[in-house]
């Protein structure tokens, strides 16, 4: 592909496009004078709400599944928020942040609860739009779990089309893992729902969901792109991360790299075409998950400290 560009979102101050969502809602949590900002998450929310909150001097409570990635965990207690580990899904974690901000008065930056996380992660649209001008992309790349980061898109570009900066919004291409694949299932099957799953589970922790919050305006904004969702499986996702890295230099952990491994797939179905501009979002750094990474590639045998040796390896 000829014309096919990344949305490099793993230089973010925590290294994820959830950042874009924290900067906004901290900054409104500012204005209303609210010193606790509280979040669920899987990882990349509660680290970028925790390098946030860091930075403007308010306190962060964090809700994430126990099993979150161990470097996800140690980035956000290290900028040091309050991180409650819950024995159970993110699902589980959503659903005790909701009862906890109420109880507490807690300002709730929850994705798909607090609306200025759709105005944050629209900016990735603005930016994609600013970067390309005066062309614009056919088609933008999505890793999906609630799906407000594509809802965000959405509305970012199609604040561009109203304000005629734009002339046409790209489609959106929905990318989901086969264990978490409720939003584009529904899409393919052309449901107005999603089908709630009971055991979401992937590779992709970043985008495992049961139920996703932001479900119905997610479907919306895709069809009224003339967009579409694809499911791809963890092995073409663990195989998407060296692939990414050694072509363009940008390391993504497992769910921003599943944006290539859907792009493969949606070429694969006649989705996208190869001619087409087309733009993938890389929403984190692989430094977020190297555990992952690491079942994707070979560690060389040490070699001895001799140049026959280095000329034997090579």
């Amino acid at each position: 592909m000829e014309r096919l560009w990344l949305k490099d979102d793993t230089r973010n101050p925590s290294g994820s496009t959830k950042d874009r969502a924290s900067q906004l809602v901290v900054a409104k949590a500012l204005e209303y004078g609210a010193d606790t900002v509280a979040t669920a998450s899987t990882g990349n929310a509660a680290t970028a709400l925790a390098a946030v909150a860091a930075g403007a001097g308010i306190r962060a409570v964090v809700f994430v599944p126990a099993g979150a990635p161990p470097a996800k965990l140690i980035q956000m207690l290290s900028y040091g928020a309050e991180v409650l580990p819950v024995d159970g899904s993110y699902d589980d974690a959503f659903e005790l942040s909701l009862a906890a901000c109420e109880e507490f008065g807690w300002l709730n930056r929850n994705t798909a609860f607090n609306p200025f996380t759709i105005e944050g992660k629209k900016t990735v649209a603005l930016e994609i739009a600013a970067s390309m001008t005066p062309d614009r992309p056919d088609v933008v790349v999505v890793p999906a779990g609630d799906g407000v980061i594509t809802a965000g898109i959405a509305k970012g570009f199609a604040d561009l089309e109203a304000a005629g900066l734009i002339d046409k919004r790209p489609r959106l291409v929905a990318v989901q893992p086969e264990g978490s694949a409720a939003i584009a299932i529904a899409l393919r099957e052309g449901r107005d729902a999603v089908q709630p799953l009971e055991k979401a589970a992937s590779v992709a922790d970043s985008l495992v969901v049961n139920a996703p919050r932001n479900a119905t305006l997610c479907l919306s904004a895709i069809r009224s792109s003339d967009g579409a969702g694809v499911v791809v499986g963890d092995d073409e996702i663990l195989a998407a991360i060296p692939r990414l890295a050694s072509l363009t230099g940008v390391f993504a952990e497992p769910a921003a790299a599943a944006a290539l491994a859907g792009l493969e797939q949606a070429l694969a179905e006649g989705l996208v075409k190869q001619e087409e501009r087309v733009v993938l979002l890389i929403t984190g750094s692989g430094l977020k998950d190297i555990s992952s990474a690491r079942r994707a590639v070979e560690i060389p045998s040490p070699v001895e400290p001799t140049l026959e040796a280095v000329i034997a390896s090579l």
